[in-house]
């Protein structure tokens, strides 16, 4: 996909429509609609009726906490009138606040679900470690004024990797039927004053990766050993485990599908890590029951949690 192409205008797009939305969080609670509070939902599915002279109702691949950012929120709805490419994604960024926008419209089979065809999920933590507070990068990256062991981090937190019983990590809100999640890969990265934290599973808790990110930074402080995180996944019980990183810090920069629904590839974000070139969905997923369900591949008996995860 090129960054710089002009949007048709002359051709109708109806049926089923897939987009990718990014948002600065900050003001928002969200990305879920609630009663008492602004949600990016809500902006959205107000932008795109106002297009379509029609209530539309969109399905989005993840939810996200108050506060936290996304740059590739992949939703879709049915179009209840014909539009061209250019009408959904100009128009309907003409009605949206500046603090959300819409990158691209996919027409995609009727079958496509934002969520239940999402093979994993990926999010990047941003750290800025430096002894003065951010200004530019204050509202999307977390402030750490202590010196960070980035080495350690990354060493420390390989034991996540793969499926596990998360609940040292999940909030005590939580409403998933399982603390079971299987993660693909977690990185820890310098970049001159960022560390970043990377990391990819089929889905995950409330709070999951926040609580994930707190108990790296004290490991990263040299406050606690390399064997922190082991610990943690022991004991089972959030309780005993540590803080929960602000949520200013994490972007949700990836949903995953398979190649058959021609979704658009484009450069992960944030832009505060473009220089490091990777575009969506250029890492293999791993061999795992969840992956295959949903790609309609056979599977020698799940387990409970493989089943369940596979609907969340």
């Amino acid at each position: 996909m090129t960054l710089f192409r002009r949007l048709d205008e002359h051709h109708p797009m109806t049926g089923r429509l897939a987009m990718a939305v990014e948002y600065d969080g900050t003001a928002y609670c969200g990305w879920q609609r609630l009663k008492h509070a602004a949600s990016v939902q809500d902006e959205v599915e107000k932008a795109l009726a106002r297009v379509a002279s029609h209530p539309v109702n969109v399905k989005a691949s993840g939810r996200t906490d108050s506060g936290v950012h996304a740059t590739r929120q992949i939703i879709h709805f049915d179009a209840p009138v014909p539009r061209s490419e250019k009408a959904w994604v100009f128009g309907v960024n003409a009605n949206l606040p500046r603090d959300i926008a819409m990158r691209w419209v996919k027409a995609v089979p009727d079958e496509f679900h934002a969520r239940f065809k999402a093979l994993a999920r990926r999010y990047r933590y941003v750290i800025l470690n430096q002894p003065s507070r951010p200004v530019l990068e204050r509202a999307n990256a977390t402030w750490c004024r202590d010196p960070l062991d980035a080495d350690a981090m990354h060493r420390a937190a390989q034991v996540l990797i793969g499926e596990h019983d998360f609940s040292s990590f999940r909030a005590a809100g939580c409403q998933s039927k399982t603390p079971w999640r299987r993660l693909h890969f977690i990185e820890v990265h310098r970049h001159g004053p960022l560390v970043m934290i990377d990391v990819q599973g089929n889905a995950f808790l409330h709070h999951m990766i926040r609580n994930i990110v707190g108990a790296l930074v004290t490991v990263g402080r040299g406050s606690r050993g390399e064997d922190y995180l082991a610990e943690l996944m022991v004991l089972k019980d959030r309780k005993r485990a540590d803080v929960t990183a602000p949520a200013c810090g994490l972007h949700f920069v990836d949903s995953l599908y398979d190649p058959c629904w021609g979704l658009p590839s484009e450069p992960l974000g944030p832009n505060l890590l473009a220089f490091l070139g990777e575009w969506t969905g250029e890492r293999p997923l791993p061999d795992c029951p969840m992956v295959d369900i949903r790609r309609g591949r056979p599977v020698a008996v799940p387990s409970q949690s493989t089943r369940e995860a596979a609907h969340e």
